[in-house]
């Protein structure tokens, strides 16, 4: 008859590991868990069932850690380790100036100063600081507002906006 003992190290084994996540032992539990695994394992090897003992700590072993990689984050220490993003109406795109500037993508403008690749851009009577996608832009050109991202207007130069029709650009000075 087969001794108890190497299941019961694996066994222990199998909750050290898991342990090892939930309780700040500084690796402590995982070295004690990977010994009883490999005593567990290597008492069996004169045994009938070391093959199938081996298979199956190859692969419980694996399953367990990812469920407890699954379960960590959610215990009292796991959240500890990781950091939580902030609430949605904190983050810089919602604050009021960065919702109207949002208001700004695909409008029309005109440069009021040389954009290096930053400057000032007219849109409909209103002065936005604006950045190109890093070509330099003349004063009185038009672009047009491409994305908003932080706070931050990007603009690619256009021929002449398409609702302008033929007016001349001398007309908004």
């Amino acid at each position: 008859m087969e001794s108890v003992l190497p299941y019961l190290l694996i066994a222990l084994g199998l909750v050290l590991l898991v342990a090892e996540l939930f309780l700040p032992t500084g690796g402590v539990m995982f070295v004690l868990a990977v010994a009883a695994l490999i005593v567990g394992v290597g008492m069996t090897y004169y045994t009938d069932t070391f093959l199938i003992t081996l298979i199956f700590v190859i692969g419980v072993v694996p399953v367990f850690l990812g469920l407890a990689f699954y379960y960590w984050p959610k215990t009292p220490i796991g959240k500890r380790f990781f950091l939580t993003g902030p609430e949605a109406d904190a983050t810089l795109a919602s604050t009021p100036v960065n919702v109207e500037l949002e208001q700004l993508r695909g409008r029309y403008g005109r440069t009021l100063s040389p954009l290096r690749p930053a400057g000032v851009t007219d849109f409909d009577g209103r002065r936005v600081d604006t950045i190109t996608e890093g070509i330099m832009i003349e004063p009185g050109q038009w672009v047009r507002c491409i994305d908003v991202q932080a706070g931050k207007v990007i603009v690619r130069p256009v021929d002449k906006p398409p609702d302008l029709g033929d007016l001349e650009t001398s007309d908004f000075r």
